[in-house]
């Protein structure tokens, strides 16, 4: 493949991002550049693995000691240890960006690998790795609801700074990681000194046409060198446990759900679950599988609370949204 390149100006930051040939057996990778920083990021995906109740999705942030000009350690000793804390953080920050646009049936085993190539001092490598996983995706045969963007923003005083340097972000206020589509937040990570409710949400909503611009810049790429995606391996639910469970459970689920109280509400869904287990057993013993059956009961979970939380503002613990839990610091 012959390497091909694109730029983006956003705000005054350069991403620019490469098509090369370096991991021809990948089934999607890519090189990002933000100033001197620079990340390769590799997708592949593999056969199903069996007896899973999870999407096998692992996130691996790779940093090398050379991407800063330093091997460390003994004269015998030239590859890297264990990962710092700051790449381990780096890598969940990738993978809850990137996990809600996978179908969670899904069983195959996704690997994202994300390189540091080369650390300039300026740019933090996470951003562009965020990027660049999500673009890898994309660009790939896996079945993704991508693309995805993230962004750094820092409020100092009533400035907003975007994707800030290391100089910045140490006289911030307020410093927020913001990822998702444009139209959908996946991912807030934030740290701040002190800050209100509206200063909050008015720095996430600044950031958001960013995001936006972000994931078209990556559209329009997929658009030109996008792989067709192939069919995933999914965990089959028959439509008769489906029938059963929505006619028979949807309203003792959505009870034991709002019980007062964590341990109380934790008990009877445990009760709720155990009743589900024997009866679709019962009653259908040849197409009964308990993964599937725990599945089906997790994922009714969450359509209650998105349609409660959605239509009546409660939550499980019956606060309000605009109630904070009682917090006491000794």
């Amino acid at each position: 493949m012959q390497s091909k390149t694109y730029t983006h100006n956003l705000a005054g930051k350069i991403f620019t991002v490469e098509l090369t040939n370096w991991a021809e057996q990948a089934s999607g990778s890519v090189l990002v550049r933000l100033g001197d920083t620079v990340i390769l990021a590799t997708a592949v995906m593999g056969e199903i693995r069996e007896g899973l109740d999870y999407f096998p999705l692992s996130v691996e942030y790779e940093e090398k000691y050379y991407a800063t000009g330093k091997i460390l350690g003994s004269r015998f000793v030239k590859r890297e240890t264990r990962p710092s804390d700051e790449a381990i953080l780096a890598g969940r920050v990738i993978d809850r960006s990137i996990r809600p646009r996978f179908n969670s049936r899904m069983r195959n085993e996704v690997q994202v690998v994300v390189t540091v190539l080369s650390v300039d001092g300026e740019n933090d490598p996470d951003i562009p790795a965020l990027l660049a996983a999500s673009l890898a995706l994309s660009l790939s045969d896996i079945p993704w609801q991508g693309p995805i963007a993230g962004i750094r923003v820092v409020k100092r005083g009533n400035e907003f700074i975007l994707n800030p340097n290391y100089q910045e972000r140490e006289m911030s206020d307020l410093e927020i990681i913001i990822s998702g589509t444009g139209e959908r937040i996946n991912m807030l990570e934030a740290g701040a000194k002190e800050t209100s409710e509206e200063e909050f949400a008015g720095t996430v909503e600044w950031g958001l046409p960013y995001i936006a611009e972000l994931a078209a810049f990556q559209d329009s790429i997929v658009k030109e060198h996008g792989r067709e995606k192939r069919e995933g391996k999914y965990v089959s639910i028959p439509s008769e446990l489906e029938t059963l469970i929505r006619s028979e459970f949807m309203s003792l689920i959505e009870e034991a759900l709002y019980q007062p109280g964590k341990k109380i509400m934790q008990h009877s869904l445990s009760e709720v679950k155990d009743k589900w287990f024997e009866r679709a057993q019962k009653q259908y013993p040849n197409i009964f599988q308990k993964n599937s059956a725990e599945l089906l009961f997790d994922e009714i979970i969450n359509e209650i609370l998105h349609r409660r939380i959605l239509e009546k503002g409660d939550r499980p613990d019956r606060r309000r949204m605009d109630e904070v839990r009682p917090l006491e610091a000794m």
